[in-house]
């Protein structure tokens, strides 16, 4: 998954972001240039967040960022990878809701999704991994994981 992340340039770094909801568009950006997703997408991301909480933060530290598949504004499939250096706050009252690794999912069908969502969580699960990408600043040291750990 991060070798096609990295083939594909499907990944951004940044330092820090005013709100969640710009975090979620910089999460977005290699996807949007690539005209797989576009702002309605992205817009219904951050409504559902909105509507049903923080939920795109899986475990402290890591979002998701999604909408359910085939959704208005989603033109393609892929996942796209960003880091920031400060962490975003998605809720103030609950200290695990922060997150500094996004990986930001657009499907056009539940089949795609789903494994898109299985492909992400083996990738996830891998501790090296995580704190590789914690410690990660550049696209060569995020190509340098991708070499290491997927072969």
């Amino acid at each position: 998954m991060l070798k096609e992340i990295v083939e594909k340039g499907f990944y951004t770094f940044k330092d820090s972001f005013a709100s969640w909801e710009d975090a979620v568009r910089g999460s977005y950006e290699p996807l949007q240039k690539c005209k797989i997703v576009d702002d309605t997408y992205i817009n219904n991301v951050i409504e559902c967040v909105k509507k049903y909480g923080p939920y795109i933060v899986i475990v402290p530290g890591i979002a998701m960022p999604h909408s359910t598949e085939g959704a208005d504004g989603c033109y393609g499939t892929a996942i796209s990878f960003m880091k920031v250096e400060t962490p975003v706050d998605f809720d103030p009252q609950d200290e695990e809701k922060k997150a500094t690794l996004f990986f930001s999912l657009a499907a056009m069908d539940h089949e795609e999704h789903l494994k898109n969502i299985q492909a992400l969580m083996e990738t996830l699960i891998n501790e090296d991994i995580v704190e590789a990408l914690n410690q990660c600043k550049t696209p060569q040291e995020l190509k340098e994981i991708a070499d290491q750990f997927e072969s």
